[in-house]
C-alpha cells in the first residue's frame, strides 16, 4: 500500500492511496491542473483512478470531483446534491471492497453533514484517514487502533488560533466539537491509537494561518513524552497545499 497527499488543507484536499492494481482518491477539492500533475508523480491518470471516496461536501473537498467520471464516486448519504446509484453510497462501519482494498467508513463530527474518514486495509496493512473532525468517538478510536500508516488532522494551534484576526464566530466554530482537531487533541488520539506496528504518521488539514508544521510536529513530540513517556519510532511528516508527501511500502 502506498499514499501521495496531493493536496491538504483549507484551500484544498485530494488524497490518493494505491496498490500496484487499485487507486482510490479521497476527495477532489483541486483544480484539474493540480490534480494530474499530483496523479502524474506516481505514473497515473484520471482515467486510472477506480474510486473516489467523498469525506463530506464542503467545497475544499469536492470543488473539484467532476474531473472524475460521476460513476466513480461513493459518498455517504445526503453528502452531495446530485443523486448517486444505490452502490454507490457507504454506511458508518460497514465495509466494501474496492480491488485490493478493504474499506470501512468512519463517522466523524464536522460541521457538514455525514463527514466521514476512512480505515483502509490492503495487503496485510492498514491506513487510517481522518481529517475534518471536532472529535473521535470511543467506537473509532477501538477501530483504528494499531494502523501501519496514519494520515491525521492537526488543523490548528489553539494559541494562533484564538489570537487571529478571524471573527470570533469562526474561531468557535473551528475550536468545537463540530470544528476540527488542533494540535494537542490530535496528538492525544494519535498516542492512544499508534502501537509497535505503526510505521508513519502524517499530519493532515494544517491552517496556513493558525498553524506551523513547526509548532504541530513540537506539539506531537511533547505530548508523546507526556502520554507515553517516549517519542514512537514512526517516520513523521506533515502534508501541505502545495507539496506532495509520499508515504507507504
Amino acid at each position: 500500500m502506498k499514499y501521495a497527499t496531493i493536496s491538504s488543507g483549507s484551500k484544498g484536499n485530494s488524497i490518493l492511496i494505491y496498490t500496484e492494481n487499485t487507486n482510490i482518491l479521497i476527495d477532489c477539492g483541486i483544480s484539474k491542473k493540480k490534480l494530474v500533475a499530483g496523479l502524474a508523480t506516481c505514473g497515473l491518470g484520471i482515467e486510472k483512478i477506480d474510486k473516489l471516496l467523498i469525506t463530506h461536501g464542503h467545497s475544499d473537498h469536492i470543488k473539484g470531483i467532476r474531473f472524475i467520471p460521476k460513476e466513480k464516486w461513493m459518498a455517504s448519504n445526503q453528502v452531495l446534491e446530485e443523486e448517486l446509484d444505490e452502490d454507490q453510497y457507504f454506511e458508518p462501519y460497514i465495509p466494501f471492497e474496492v480491488g485490493d482494498f478493504v474499506v470501512t467508513p468512519l463517522p466523524l463530527s464536522h460541521d457538514s453533514i455525514n463527514t466521514t474518514g476512512f480505515i483502509l486495509t490492503a495487503g496485510g496493512e492498514t491506513l487510517v484517514y481522518i481529517a475534518d473532525t471536532g472529535y473521535i468517538s470511543e467506537k473509532v478510536m477501538e477501530l483504528i487502533h494499531g494502523a501501519d500508516y496514519y494520515l491525521m488532522e492537526a488543523n490548528h494551534d489553539t494559541k494562533m488560533l484564538y489570537t487571529s484576526s478571524r471573527p470570533v464566530y469562526l474561531i468557535k466554530r473551528i475550536h468545537s466539537d463540530h470544528g476540527h482537531l488542533d494540535n494537542i487533541a490530535s496528538a492525544c488520539y494519535l498516542s492512544m491509537a499508534i502501537s509497535k506496528n505503526t510505521k508513519e504518521v502524517t499530519l493532515m488539514h494544517l491552517s496556513e494561518d493558525c498553524n506551523t508544521p513547526e509548532k504541530a510536529l513540537e506539539t506531537y513530540s511533547k505530548v508523546m513524552i507526556a502520554q507515553l513517556g517516549k517519542i514512537p519510532e514512526v517516520k513523521l511528516r506533515c502534508a501541505s497545499i502545495n507539496d506532495i508527501i509520499k508515504g507507504g511500502a
